[in-house]
């Protein structure tokens, strides 16, 4: 048993998806979330930004004592995940492997979609992963860069003429190309799913990082022996390098719970 917290980072809003699984899953552990509001997004950086942003995060988390870490960004995990678990002396879970995993369980024709930041796709780790498991799988990759910067200023909605205009755009060549699995390699994604499932239509399943990367952490910890006692409730703490203000009204809004004064900001280039 291990009552220390859990590190949980992203580069904004998104990895929240991988702190709602968590909270249902493992209500009993503490939670440290830092959301790099000052820096969003991460997709458009190159590999060395990337990683020195990312080290920069874990640093931070670190100064909590942490028992794990998860990345909840599809960005670092693609990119700087094994240079972060080599310099590292605690569990770190990225996003890739899990999800990857569950899209090969869903697919019936072994055609899988993948949405992600640009440097997710430019790395061609999700295609890696997936063919490492199954060499007969085809993938085809489209880059969102509209996607985080659109989910940051409050446009997921449906019925909202923006978003749905992208996400048709983006989603077409997919389509055509007939995926029945769709891998959402980018935390701030599920904040989508209404309206990426409209697009879709029923015949395609979504694959959210997220989640599948909270549910590899469950695990991770349970064989570990690091799970904090049964029974008991953990706390969660929020942190950002911008504004907090503006991050807890849309934290609260996809936690379905009130953070409002609960985040806290901090000057990341301490670290």
């Amino acid at each position: 048993m291990d009552a220390r917290p859990i590190g949980v980072f992203d580069s904004g809003l998104g990895g929240l998806t991988a702190v709602r699984v968590l909270r249902r899953i493992l209500p009993e552990e503490n939670l440290v979330y830092f959301g790099d509001t000052a820096r969003v997004p991460y997709g458009g950086r190159s590999r060395e930004t990337i990683l020195r942003y990312a080290r920069q995060d874990l640093r931070f988390l670190r100064s909590f004592d942490l028992k794990a870490a998860l990345i909840a960004c599809g960005t670092v995990s693609t990119t700087s995940l094994d240079v972060l678990q080599a310099e590292n002396d605690l569990p770190i879970v990225g996003v890739v492997e899990p999800t990857c995993r569950r899209a090969l369980a869903v697919t019936k024709n072994r055609r899988v979609g993948l949405i992600a930041t640009l440097a997710s796709v430019r790395s061609g780790a999700y295609e890696a992963a997936l063919r490492r498991l199954d060499s007969g799988v085809e993938v085809l990759c489209r880059p969102c860069p509209l996607f985080v910067p659109l989910v940051e200023n409050g446009r997921f909605r449906p019925g909202d003429v923006v978003i749905e205009t992208v996400a048709r755009e983006y989603l077409a060549p997919l389509l055509e190309w007939g995926m029945d699995a769709l891998i959402l390699g980018c935390t701030h994604y599920p904040l989508l799913e209404e309206v990426l499932s409209a697009v879709c239509g029923p015949g395609v399943a979504l694959v959210s990082a997220g989640e599948e990367s909270a549910f590899e952490l469950k695990r991770l910890l349970t064989a570990r022996n690091l799970r904090a006692p049964a029974g008991g409730k953990g706390e969660a703490e929020f942190y950002v390098s911008d504004r907090s203000e503006d991050f807890e009204g849309a934290a609260s809004l996809f936690l379905q719970e009130d953070i409002h004064h609960m985040a806290r900001r901090i000057d990341i280039d301490q670290y």
